[in-house]
């Protein structure tokens, strides 16, 4: 089979995932639909206005006026085989257990629609073995084409990341079969640089999990660290910078208030979940997982007990609420735990945002001197802390970066 073969891709989901492939796939030559359920989102699309930054309105708009991109919330039905790309959310739900609703949607949704040597890739981050044991069966249970390919290959979107993007970030693969992967390795060569081509689908499922629980179990460790270093006094940023010194074995994280994204907070709970799927159990992952997701309650105490133990009334304003500067990213956020964490102790908590316009019904305000504290948590480049600086507010630096903002790292 050759990939010219295929002029047709269908991106399922146009989140963080997929509307960057959309637009890479489209300028690599190929015609694509992109398909959402969420109409508002859609409509939002076809008028070039988007939710990530790195997405351009002129590029929107000049490729769907080209024809290279459709954007649609109806399946398209296709007469040639076609490239149909999964790129849907698996969140974990209330239990920390994987929610595979949206995914198996999907399968669904191609079952309905795909014909004969069609290639179905999924990037959606999984459980080891999605691929093969629910990706496959749910697709033809649903259909009685009898030749498809299926493959997968990772997301590694890092979103607000202007170095490292979905070009010359390594792309991950495997497909059930050498066709199967030899025409997804032709496809992602198109607007990839570098194809890392992994053994068998389960390697590349099960690299995606690991990569990101090694930065979950990373960052655990040190936030640790930083609970030790507040009872000595002394800075854990003192402590990575010393031992930083290091030219080997040693790589640096740095504390938070937690972990957020679909990435590190979600990333190992699938692995944990594709531990248990073969009767085991992931011990160092789970206490991870636990230590960062308590991170915002143990930060929230230690701000009680800077005032005298009790945040009654006080006048708290962070800094940043979105998961990692420079993107209007909100998933899994600590930040909103903080919030939350914060206000039922008895604070009076305000936040400015400039990405965030508004969230849970409340507006960001403007930086302001008349608080009681002012929390720096997710420091956005457009953020001007100079009113803090001219002032005499206390402020307290949280963020996860070395960067310095003119106070002394509180973590």
């Amino acid at each position: 089979m050759k990939i010219n073969q295929f002029k047709n891709v269908v991106v399922i989901g146009l989140g963080y995932v997929g509307l960057p492939l959309v637009i890479n796939a489209a300028k690599s030559g190929y015609k694509v639909f992109g398909f959402d359920i969420d109409a508002v989102k859609i409509a939002q699309l076809k008028l070039g206005k988007s939710f990530t930054t790195e997405i351009r309105k002129q590029d929107l708009l000049g490729l769907q006026k080209s024809g290279k991109v459709i954007f649609s919330s109806i399946m398209p039905t296709l007469n040639q085989p076609s490239i149909f790309v999964i790129a849907v959310p698996t969140p974990l739900n209330r239990d920390r257990k994987p929610d595979l609703s949206m995914l198996t949607k999907a399968c669904e949704l191609i079952s309905q629609v795909i014909i004969e040597n069609s290639l179905v890739i999924n990037e959606s981050t999984s459980f080891i073995g999605t691929l093969r044991r629910l990706i496959k069966p749910t697709i033809e249970s649903g259909t009685s084409v009898p030749k498809i390919l299926y493959a997968v290959a990772p997301e590694r979107i890092d979103p607000g990341n202007s170095i490292w993007t979905l070009n010359n970030t390594t792309r991950v693969i495997a497909g059930l079969d050498d066709a199967s992967t030899e025409v997804t390795k032709k496809f992602y060569s198109k607007f990839c640089k570098k194809i890392y081509i992994a053994s068998a689908p389960e390697v590349a499922e099960a690299a995606k999990l690991f990569e990101n629980s090694f930065r979950q179990v990373n960052i655990a460790l040190v936030n640790e660290l930083s609970i030790v270093s507040s009872k000595y006094g002394f800075s854990t940023h003192e402590v990575i910078q010393a031992a930083s010194t290091k030219p080997f074995g040693f790589m640096p994280f740095y504390p938070s208030i937690g972990v957020g994204g679909h990435c590190i907070p979600v990333d190992p709970g699938y692995l944990e979940y594709s531990a248990e799927l073969v009767g085991t159990e992931l011990k160092l992952i789970k206490l991870a997982n636990q230590t960062n997701a308590f991170m915002p309650k143990i930060v929230a105490r230690r701000l009680r007990e800077y005032f005298n133990g009790s945040l009654k009334d006080k006048k708290i304003q962070i800094a940043g609420i979105s998961y990692k500067p420079n993107t209007p990213d909100l998933r899994e956020s600590p930040a909103i735990d903080l919030l939350i964490e914060l206000k039922s102790l008895g604070a009076i908590v305000s936040w400015h945002d400039p990405l965030i316009p508004q969230y849970d019904h409340q507006p960001s305000t403007e930086l302001s001197s008349k608080i009681d504290m002012g929390l720096i948590v997710t420091p956005h480049d457009s953020i001007d802390f100079s009113i803090w600086k001219n002032s005499n507010v206390k402020v307290l630096d949280l963020s996860a970066t070395k960067r310095n903002f003119g106070w002394q790292k509180y973590l």
